[in-house]
């Protein structure tokens, strides 16, 4: 059996789709005999830029809400590195908010 994580991104809503996408398609989310799977679900993500940001929503100094999905996913370790690379390809936040868990 290989060795499992479980992968968690938060990205604003107009990007989730293109997220769980390169998710998919970089390997993320194979359960089974079923691809691209993962769990959602909406909140708020709150920051504030600091000087020397580029945000690519709100200004710096300002604090800021946005519309976020948190978007869950299982994937085997060893593709870790080649998911979260695929998914700060199209993410929009210069500073990509991720966790990683291994699975027992």
């Amino acid at each position: 059996m290989p060795t499992s994580s479980k992968l968690i991104v938060y990205v604003p809503l107009t990007h989730a789709t293109i997220v769980r996408e390169a998710i998919g398609k970089a390997g993320g989310g194979k359960l089974g005999k079923y691809s691209f799977c993962s769990f959602s679900t909406r909140g708020i993500g709150r920051f504030k830029p600091e000087a020397g940001a580029q945000p690519h929503i709100g200004k710096v100094g300002k604090l800021e809400e946005v519309d976020e999905e948190r978007i869950e996913v299982t994937c085997d370790r060893a593709l870790v590195p080649d998911i979260i690379a695929a998914i700060k390809k199209v993410h929009p936040y210069e500073e990509v908010a991720l966790d990683v868990y291994k699975l027992e």
